[in-house]
């Protein structure tokens, strides 16, 4: 029913992004910020994850500690909806914008999930996406065109 970009970081700093359909999407609906997440669920054998943010369908950031769906909020110098190019402004000091941020808790209107690793299965995250691309292959993609060329 909703689907959900993942965007998966690990300890060493990777990331990676793996498109979550139902029924798998269904499990995060109604997490909040903070929570943990068993991987088996998503599809990730072994793995235990916690979401640590996201987006909704506009772009606008999710926040922790908002309840609202979105709001417009003041944001003093940094934390998450203030942009780096807020921040450059903001060299003097004292400088509030107010900007537009969504909730903590993930609803149908959230696009992207930003999940972190805490516990690390016995596949590695680049194997378990490795199967969706086996049908594509290098060696049989220039044979093809090799083979039209001289049809002139």
């Amino acid at each position: 029913m909703v689907d959900f970009k993942c965007v998966i970081g690990t300890k060493s700093g990777k990331t990676y992004q793996k498109e979550i359909k139902s029924p798998e999407s269904d499990n995060l609906l109604k997490k909040l910020i903070g929570e943990k997440i068993s991987g088996d669920t998503l599809g990730f054998n072994g793995y235990e994850f916690e979401i640590t943010g996201g987006s909704d369908k506009c772009g606008f950031p999710m926040r922790k500690g908002i309840q609202s769906p979105r709001k417009m909020i003041s944001i003093k110098g940094k934390g998450v909806g203030f942009s780096g190019k807020d921040r450059n402004k903001n060299k003097q000091g004292g400088i509030i914008k107010n900007k537009t941020v969504c909730g903590e808790r993930i609803t149908k209107i959230i696009r992207q999930v930003n999940l972190r690793v805490l516990k690390e299965g016995s596949k590695p995250l680049g194997e378990e996406a490795a199967p969706a691309e086996e049908g594509k292959t290098e060696e049989g993609a220039p044979a093809e065109k090799k083979a039209e060329a001289p049809k002139e």
